[in-house]
């Protein structure tokens, strides 16, 4: 059974999502905190396996939630819930340890698969939100800059190495791999591991 936690000051919201996942066999448990504060406390006691966690909060910044999130509970999976479609917003939070990023219009089935899948380890971008960070890439002219570590362990991903053995080549933990998967995945407008190597071949990101 996966745990949810929806971060959100509107109650409609946390609302909306517990009737699209109430027939699910495998979403059960469901829970709701309406600002930083509440969330952080409700941590303190239990951590769900995924935070839906609104940008905009009244409190504080979900951005920087997020990473101070991630800092004090690592093994929480977070996907951005917002109505912000912009590259700089879906960027900077899963920079700061998002596993994806929802537009506030996701469809129930969208919606699932999202948290199926982060849940799981893998990333999760809305189709939307990939549109826009191909955009971005269009209209700036540009691949967005790769840091020489995310070069590193995107040459041992096209040779098929998994996140353990990327570790032990570079060393640093598989966690550690995974979260720069991730801003990989989120820079380049990919959603798995077979688009990020076609995007990388296409675009001759490595030697």
């Amino acid at each position: 059974m996966i745990s949810v936690l929806i971060v959100d000051d509107h109650p409609m919201v946390y609302e909306g999502i517990y009737a699209l996942l109430s027939d699910s066999e495998d979403i059960k448990d469901l829970q709701y905190a309406k600002n930083g504060e509440e969330c952080l406390s409700f941590l303190r006691h239990k951590q769900p396996d995924v935070i839906l966690l609104d940008i905009n909060l009244p409190d504080i910044n979900g951005i920087d939630l997020c990473k101070t999130i991630k800092t004090l509970y690592a093994d929480i999976k977070i996907l951005a819930l917002s109505t912000y479609n912009q590259a700089s917003y879906i960027n900077k939070i899963i920079s700061n340890g998002a596993s994806g990023y929802l537009l506030k219009n996701v469809s129930k089935d969208e919606l699932k698969q999202a948290i199926y899948a982060v849940e799981m380890g893998n990333s999760f971008n809305s189709i939307e939100v990939l549109e826009t960070l191909k955009s971005y890439k269009t209209a700036t002219g540009q691949i967005p800059l790769l840091t020489k570590r995310e070069l590193d362990i995107l040459k041992l991903v096209i040779n098929g190495l998994s996140n353990p053995q990327i570790g032990e080549k570079l060393f640093i933990s598989p966690d550690t791999v995974d979260s720069h998967r991730k801003n990989l995945h989120t820079k380049l407008g990919v959603n798995n591991t077979a688009s990020l190597v076609r995007f990388a071949l296409e675009n001759n990101l490595v030697q």
